[in-house]
């Protein structure tokens, strides 16, 4: 093994016997590397960790008292080879190896979709109680699907429903079909090609979630390296991060049932949005798990201040 092109000396790493040693000196050349971590791991020593159990095909869960045990050369060098890979290029892990957690389900993930982390997750798991009722909610639309991870986990969800994803980006919808394959959900889920609401024809929907684009220009020239490795399409959205947002809340009420609601995710958009429309009764959810600026809107909400 050489030196690879920003510094890091891989020679002297045959000191490194153990997984815990690896994982140490993965956080360590991370951190030396200025890596971000906001694609679903929190810190550098947890990327960290899971890169060198992913390299060692362990699971993710494997108990600690593994950590210890020594490994081969051979596996030695894959997993300082996938730690420099991150450390060197900057991508988000889940697109080095190819996959994503969301509600405690596994995604196929590369760079055609956004890594999942929306907190809407949380939501999902909940079965969005109290806001829906389980036995009615019969049909449910992700726009802006991306991988497909929120449509398909709110079928886990809703076992009974009908599922659309949809987006603008045809090679979004091609990561989104290797996720339905993989769940082996064909049957239930439909993908959907179109620039917003447009893709649904005339759908009409007992729960619409949208995690839209919703940064805004300011954001955008301050995104790290992690996020220039996502499609800027599925990112940006005008001065104020609401331009798409805005044109659905004007569509949005005609694509739901009488009792149909609509959850939309903006981020740190969510005060631009608020100023933008002081007088609209926006639920804001509170996440246990971390997250902000996910409203919901109901259909009668939406009739009466944007229609």
């Amino acid at each position: 093994m050489t030196n690879s092109t920003n510094g890091i000396n891989k020679n002297p790493l045959t000191a490194l016997l153990t997984a815990k040693d690896l994982m140490r000196w993965g956080a360590s050349e991370f951190m030396r590397n200025d890596l971000s971590f906001g694609h679903g791991m929190a810190t550098a020593i947890d990327e960290a960790v899971y890169l060198v159990l992913f390299a060692l095909k362990l699971p993710v869960d494997t108990p600690e008292t593994f950590w210890d045990t020594r490994l081969t050369d051979d596996e030695r060098e894959a997993v300082i080879d996938l730690l420099v890979e991150r450390a060197e290029s900057k991508k988000p892990a889940a697109y080095i190896t190819n996959q994503a957690w969301f509600c405690d389900l596994p995604f196929y993930v590369d760079e055609r979709a956004l890594v999942p982390r929306s907190p809407i997750g949380e939501l999902i798991q909940q079965q969005f109680a109290p806001w829906i009722e389980f036995e009615e909610t019969h049909r449910i639309l992700d726009l802006c699907t991306g991988s497909g991870c929120i449509g398909i986990a709110c079928l886990y969800a809703f076992p009974h429903a009908q599922v659309d994803l949809a987006d603008i980006s045809q090679d979004a919808l091609d990561v989104a079909e290797m996720n339905i394959e993989r769940h082996g959900v064909g049957q239930s889920v439909t993908t959907c090609l179109g620039d917003g609401l447009s893709a649904c024809e005339d759908n009409q929907y007992d729960l619409i979630v949208c995690n839209p684009p919703y940064v805004d220009e300011e954001d955008m020239s301050l995104l790290t390296d992690e996020f220039k490795h996502e499609p800027a399409m599925a990112l940006e959205s005008g001065n104020d991060g609401l331009d798409f947002t805005r044109t659905l809340l004007g569509e949005a009420a005609n694509y739901l049932t009488e009792e149909g609601v609509i959850i939309v995710e903006v981020g740190n958009s969510q005060y631009a949005l608020q100023e933008a429309y002081p007088e609209v009764p926006f639920h804001w959810f509170e996440f246990e798990k971390g997250g902000h600026g996910v409203f919901l809107l109901t259909k009668q909400q939406l009739e009466m201040f944007f229609s």
